[in-house]
């Protein structure tokens, strides 16, 4: 321990008088360790953290299954849902829960609010429990005793200013009454709902056909995920014999409910940044191994003068090897708060509310790791120059003004060979970089099939018994739309169903006249209601015509279909005039096809084509529109204009989601652009460490053949072949670097295939260009050393030994 304490002291004092080679070891480590810490942080809330559940490890998800229409994880319907529960032997409780929306009313001012319906058992289930007073009870799933509610935390703050007393309050949602019974806990949620109320079981007057619920469910004891998916799915099996109709074909199964909380292409991106961030590790390492084995050079005869004096190999190692951990552990402090300001930087490019459980922070997990990649970084980038220091030709190094043992030209084989590995890397990096900003640059100048410029998006709700009928709900859009079109500066206006990119749609099943369906194979479409105006006010061209105003008035049975559509259904034929149904029930009319609509991208911006639908919105009247407000000009000054006509419609319907388009359209791929970001600034870094490890192995030979550069141009050699010769040489060392580099990125960059858009992983334009690129860098960094070397004066030089 003694020992230690001298090695220490030592240490620091010794890194205090090269208080310029520490500063710039430091500071690199930092870099290499803070982004490393900064990706550890981002996996560690994804992917090591325990979901913050009671034994969350039991929880599973529960999907229904259809492999012959692509379904492997379908929601449920509420009768199979019902089925399931009962008869599983594999749970100690199923639950179910769906999204909706509610409108709260009795303040001074109409709230939309996002809520979940669930079944009483679910936070048992899962373990979590109110604050305030108490969960659902069972009876509570009964028919007419569901009117109880339950508050998130954030909004007991903001409605009710965190009254402890709210507990028997009563709140009115879509109209009616519902009883408060409780608070849950701080940043609680299931889907970034507020509010939660309990689902009324009546299976009987469900539509098996319909599947609209999420399942989670907890293990019994010793039952493993395997067991319950054989469990579930054996049921399903029985259920397809009980309802050939809706169930033909219908499978379910269990999954762990932690790895469904992160869809695989998030997982596999999150691992490939941190493979990312360990190469800029190893850049920053390489960096801090060449400045070492550069000082090792200075301080030979300080380690000849020890042994000759007694010290053991062994005891100059340590001494070194604790200089250079001690660097490792002052980058790691330092990296710490690259990592905190990392997280910052990209928590603010995250433009939506997280999952409570998603917390992005340095933990003591976090800063454990960070110790460890502290002190091994100190091993791995301070243990060959430790061991080339120590190693010093006694003789030659105590000889006065000596340049030192024959070690040195080793010394200058190993920095030579960490600066190709760091271009090796960089290049590797640089190139996946630039894969996944080229892929996000895709992403933004896609084509959506629409025009998204000078437009203001907007959804109401149509909430409680008064909008219960189908002529209410046509009559108050009806009435919203003609007010918000005589706003000034709204030059039209339309409304449909789900909006394009907004997350959410509706698949139909349809039935093609002449075309029988075969039982289990029934063709399915994206569905939307839409307005007369939809078209026109999105700016989406039409084959044929769109919907007339009598069309919408006298809910005629027709319908605008997709290219995909018509092209897989009437191929070779004009699908204008043709018949489909929009279910399989034979009593539905037969809808005639009046126009062919572009496909547009409906779910997301990477989604490939699929069928289509748009039906008049007088034959679906929802219950929520999204409303499209094309202005001349910039659409938010008139979100206080549109605001008030819905107002005056109908004081209790507030504006939910209000912002334009092209930020509606910008958040269907934010989490490509962030994953651009990342791998830019990662990069980046990349880069300046790689020309920074250049510069300081083609400075350092310069220094060491400072005497031959003087006997060279004293027999004549001209300043330019000099500057060719270095330079030269920093572009040699790059070429091997780029050599490997190319090697290695053209096998890596391929686990990037299923994350890139429009883009190949073996993109030759970004191989190329990246080569290019740090083989300029490598000859601007070798830039400075040449002319250093071309001023050399060949007199002083030669009295340089």
């Amino acid at each position: 321990m003694d020992t230690l304490r001298q090695d220490l002291r030592y240490a620091i004092r010794t890194l205090s008088r090269n208080s310029g080679f520490t500063a710039v070891a430091v500071v690199c480590l930092a870099l290499g360790i803070g982004v490393n810490t900064t990706m550890f942080s981002v996996v560690n809330a994804l992917m090591l953290r325990p979901l913050p559940y009671r034994e969350p490890a039991q929880l599973v998800a529960l999907y229904e299954t259809n492999p012959k229409d692509g379904q492997f994880d379908n929601n449920w319907s509420f009768p199979d849902f019902f089925d399931m529960r009962e008869q599983s032997s594999a749970f100690e409780g199923a639950a179910a829960h769906y999204s909706r929306f509610f409108t709260v009313t009795g303040g001074t001012e109409a709230e939309g609010v996002e809520g979940e319906v669930v079944t009483p058992t679910i936070f048992r289930i899962l373990g979590i429990r109110p604050v305030l007073g108490r969960d659902f009870a069972a009876e509570e799933e009964q028919a007419g005793k569901e009117h109880v509610v339950l508050l998130g935390h954030g909004f007991w703050e903001r409605r009710f200013a965190g009254d402890k007393a709210v507990v028997g309050k009563t709140l009115l949602l879509n109209g009616e009454a519902y009883t408060v019974i409780g608070v849950m806990p701080p940043r609680f949620s299931i889907d970034l709902e507020q509010i939660w109320v309990p689902m009324a079981l009546n299976p009987g007057v469900e539509h098996r056909g319909s599947h609209y619920m999420d399942v989670i469910a907890r293990l019994k004891p010793g039952t493993t995920i395997d067991q319950a998916s054989k469990d579930v799915n054996a049921i399903a099996v029985g259920l397809q014999g009980l309802y050939p109709r809706t169930n033909t074909g219908t499978g379910a199964t269990a999954r762990s409910l932690r790895e469904e909380m992160l869809p695989g292409e998030v997982r596999l991106v999150v691992w490939v940044m941190f493979g990312a961030v360990c190469f800029v590790l190893l850049i920053a390492c390489a960096n801090v191994a060449n400045l070492l084995l550069a000082r090792a050079s200075s301080r030979e005869r300080e380690m000849a003068v020890r042994t000759a004096l007694g010290a053991r190999r062994f005891r100059i190692v340590r001494q070194l090897l604790t200089e250079s951990v001690l660097i490792g552990l002052m980058g790691g402090v330092l990296g710490v708060g690259v990592a905190y300001a990392g997280l910052k930087a990209m928590i603010a490019n995250i433009p939506l509310a997280l999952p409570f459980w998603m917390v992005f922070d340095i933990d003591l997990k976090v800063l454990l790791f960070t110790l460890a990649v502290g002190l091994l970084t100190g091993v791995i980038f301070g243990l060959a120059p430790a061991l080339q220091a120590s190693r010093a030709n006694l003789q030659a190094s105590l000889k006065e003004g000596g340049r030192g043992s024959g070690s040195s030209a080793h010394r200058s084989r190993l920095r030579s060979g960490l600066v190709v590995a760091e271009v090796a890397l960089s290049l590797v990096l640089l190139i996946g970089a630039s894969l996944m900003v080229k892929s996000f640059l895709h992403m933004r100048s896609a084509n959506t099939g629409f025009d998204s410029s000078n437009a203001l998006t907007t959804r109401v709700y149509l909430g409680g018994d008064k909008y219960e009928a189908f002529s209410t709900r046509v009559s108050i859009f009806e009435q919203i739309l003609e007010r918000v079109r005589t706003v000034p500066g709204v030059t039209n206006v339309a409304a449909v169903s789900n909006i394009p990119l907004s997350g959410s749609t509706n698949n139909s099943s349809f039935q093609v006249e002449g075309q029988p369906v075969v039982l289990g194979e029934v063709p399915a479409a994206s569905q939307r209601a839409v307005t007369a105006t939809y078209f026109e006010t999105m700016r989406i061209p039409l084959t044929g015509r769109s919907f007339t105003d009598r069309e919408m008035r006298d809910s005629t049975p027709v319908i605008i279909v997709n290219k995909t559509l018509a092209a897989r259904y009437w191929p070779g034929q004009e699908a204008i005039g043709k018949r489909l149904r929009m279910s399989t029930d034979s009593t539905r009319p037969w809808l005639t096809v009046v126009g062919i609509a572009p496909d547009i991208r409906m779910r997301e911006i990477t989604s490939g084509p699929e069928s289509q639908v748009y039906l008049p919105y007088a034959l679906v009247p929802n219950r929520t529109m999204a409303f499209i407000v094309r202005t001349n000009g910039d659409p938010t000054n008139l979100i206080g204009a549109v605001r008030a006509e819905v107002r005056a419609v109908d004081p209790t319907l507030p504006l939910i989601e209000v912002q334009t388009l092209e930020r509606l359209v910008a958040l269907s791929f934010w989490e490509n652009e962030l994953y651009g970001k990342m791998f830019g600034t990662f990069g980046i870094v990349a880069l300046l460490l790689a020309a920074v490890g250049v510069y300081g192995v083609m400075a350092y030979a310069v220094a060491q053949r400072t005497h031959e550069i003087g006997v060279r141009m004293a027999l004549g050699a001209q300043a330019g072949d000099v500057f060719r010769m270095v330079v030269g040489r920093g572009l040699a060392l790059a070429a091997a670097g780029l050599a490997i580099g190319l090697v290695g990125a053209f096998a890596i960059t391929r686990l990037l295939t299923g994350v890139l858009y429009n883009v190949e992983a073996t993109d030759p334009v970004v191989f190329i260009s990246i080569a290019l690129l740090l083989a300029a860098v490598a000859a601007v960094a070798s830039w400075a050393p040449a002319r250093r070397a071309t001023r050399v004066d060949p007199l002083v030089a030669l009295r340089y030994d």
